[in-house]
């Protein structure tokens, strides 16, 4: 029996309230990016609110699946980003329960989301789709000055390019019109400039009736009687009042509606698999009717063998004719007319393969269309449950919460995914890739990610740990953190004053002694440092004394003693002898020179670093008794 748990309302909660944030943040980024296609259909048209009300309701109709996937992915990171930050998610482990146990409510609403994502792309979506077409059909029916802006010229109206310097929406008026017309070439252009004027439709929504006032009319006058001549000769005319009758059709286009309804994204999941089954059928009595066609064609010939007949008319069976013998017994004008005919009639039937190759195409661009979309449904949904495993794992892994990292990492996911998706339906639309190949390549790609992931999160993996990352980095480079060593509000034990006193002593004979002995100016030998195993025993074991004390006097309260203390180095006891710990890494070193003589430079350096560190450990450590020996004496 199910049980639902406080933990699981508790982190549904958390999942919930993000993922409704995240959902319209995504939704409107979407959005905006879609409305780019659709500005020139917006500006300038005088569209009332209702329409544009209309026109970003179906918008977000349509974007909405694509909208939870990375809502999805992005409410999980932060919801375990912060889990993990405030180490709720530590102690949820530490209470005996497994992270896909902490996970089970979340995958059921997932799994609700990625049902309510098919149905709105095999439901909601068509008709959102084809209502949205039918929308941006009727837009096409607004006042067609409006659609002209102001300040350029405006080319949307057939043989004309139209210059309109300024316009008046509420009354549909014109100013500092000027307007040229090519109907004809050079030979019959027209200047058409007119101090203001209006332009309307007819009733028919097949013409645009165009009334100017206070103009010129300049047009070249097309002679056939003066062909070759370099002058054309021109009309000018003013008029106070001229009106023009320009092509345009406005109205609505029954192709394009039947376009809309044919579109395989305006069809539901048992449209598109009816509509399959006729589309096949018609393709494939095309393609044979094609065939049938070519074996009647000029260029068809049933392959012959040595020895084989050919039937002719009077059904009288001949031997095979050599083509090549007769033709060079013709005369030359003979073959040339031959000739001439044989490549009218490789042309004509080039163009024509041309014409039936383009056409098939465009039947087979539809099919793989339709498979297309049969298939995203499917994909688009799954991807939900996809991201929220990459997501989910990901925020446990890096416990880094907000909008700061999370958005990063869900940028670059979704890029990654709309990559291989975007090149997947590229592909298989143009026939490339197969069908299920294009739309599957993404989840593909990223479906071992998600594995990965959740298993390193459930394993408790540091391998997203930026803190890990960020201190091999810094031992690489020999870069190291400064000690901070602050005043604790609450003191168990005091410090041993005394004690820490006379070893501090002590370490300042050991250093007196091994700087005595020791020559850290010298060049160290590249054999020990890459081939022969080595520590130093002495710094190993006064890095290892000097800790201890440092922890000991962390207990003071004597805020001198602990400035003092920030003063101390921190020690790595076996970055000057050499440069890795296992000694395989070494010799790999070595016997390659690049790296071996990088290693070998860095590690001379550490020798200098070293003999630098042990004076100021003496210099720290002469305070710091100064500074004991004072608080006894006081």
């Amino acid at each position: 029996m199910l049980r639902i748990k406080k933990l699981d309302i508790f982190i549904a909660k958390q999942f919930g309230l993000l993922f409704i944030a995240t959902f319209f943040i995504c939704q409107f980024v979407l959005m905006m990016q879609f409305l780019w296609r659709y500005v020139d259909e917006l500006i300038g048209k005088g569209l009332s609110m209702e329409v544009l009300a209309q026109f970003f309701w179906y918008m977000g109709l349509m974007l909405m699946p694509q909208a939870f996937p990375l809502a999805i992915l992005l409410s999980a990171l932060i919801t375990f980003g912060n889990l993990g930050e405030s180490c709720e998610l530590t102690a949820i482990k530490a209470a005996g329960i497994s992270l896909m146990q902490a996970f089970r409510s979340l995958i059921i609403i997932v799994i609700i989301i990625s049902i309510s994502s098919f149905y709105f792309q095999n439901v909601i979506g068509p008709e959102a789709n084809k209502s949205f077409g039918h929308l941006l059909l009727s837009m096409k029916q607004k006042s067609p000055e409006l659609e002209i802006p102001e300040g350029i010229f405006y080319d949307g109206i057939p043989n004309c390019n139209i210059y309109v310097q300024k316009k008046d929406i509420e009354t549909g008026k014109l100013y500092g019109i000027m307007i040229y017309r090519m109907n004809g070439g050079y030979e019959d252009a027209a200047i058409i400039l007119a101090d203001s004027g209006m332009l309307q439709s007819t009733a028919e929504k097949k013409h645009l009736l165009l009334t100017l006032h206070s103009g010129e009319w300049f047009e070249n006058m097309k002679s056939q009687d003066l062909v070759g001549s370099a002058s054309v000769p021109y009309r000018r005319e003013t008029f106070i009042q001229k009106q023009i009758v320009l092509d345009f059709d406005g109205d609505f286009n029954m192709a394009d509606v039947a376009g809309i309804s044919s579109d395989a994204r305006s069809k539901g999941l048992d449209k598109i698999y009816h509509d399959l089954d006729s589309i096949r059928h018609y393709n494939d009595s095309v393609g044979f009717n094609f065939y049938r066609g070519s074996k009647h064609s000029t260029f068809y010939r049933p392959k012959l063998k040595q020895h084989d007949t050919i039937k002719i008319e009077k059904e009288v069976a001949v031997a095979p004719i050599d083509i090549d013998t007769v033709f060079q017994k013709l005369n030359n004008v003979r073959k040339r007319d031959i000739m001439k005919s044989a490549l009218n009639e490789v042309r004509i039937t080039t163009t024509e393969l041309d014409v039936k190759g383009g056409y098939t195409s465009n039947l087979n661009r539809n099919e793989r269309m339709h498979r297309m979309e049969a298939i995203n449904k499917f994909t688009l949904s799954l991807s939900c449950l996809l991201f929220f495993f990459i997501g989910a794992p990901l925020g446990a892994i890096i416990r880094k919460g907000g909008l700061g990292v999370p958005v990063i990492i869900s940028v670059l996911v979704f890029i990654t995914y709309y990559i291989f998706d975007n090149s997947g339906m590229r592909m298989a639309r143009s026939g490339e890739w197969t069908v299920l190949y294009g739309k599957w390549i993404a989840m593909i790609v990223l479906s071992p990610l998600a594995v990965f992931f959740t298993y390193k999160a459930n394993s408790d993996s540091t391998v997203f740990n930026i803190d890990m990352y960020k201190n091999a980095l810094f031992a690489f480079l020999g870069i190291r953190i400064k000690r901070h060593i602050v005043k604790k509000e609450v003191i168990i034990n005091d410090p041993q004053y005394a004690d820490d006193t006379d070893r501090l002593k002590e370490i300042n004979k050991d250093i007196a002694e091994y700087t005595s002995s020791y020559n850290l100016l010298k060049a160290p030998n590249p054999i020990k440092v890459f081939f022969e195993p080595g520590n130093d025993h002495k710094i190993i074991d006064l890095n290892e004394e000097l800790e201890a004390i440092i922890e000991d006097l962390s207990n003071t309260k004597d805020p001198v003693i602990l400035q003092e203390l920030n003063n101390y180095p921190i020690i790595n006891p076996d970055a000057h002898t050499r440069p890795f710990r296992r000694k395989w890494l070494n010799v790999i070193t070595g016997l390659f020179l690049p790296l071996g003589i990088y290693f070998y430079l860095r590690m001379w350096r550490f020798r200098l670093r070293l003999m630098r560190d042990l004076k100021t450990i003496r210099q720290t450590n002469d305070a710091i008794i100064g500074r004991i020996e004072e608080r006894h004496t006081a």
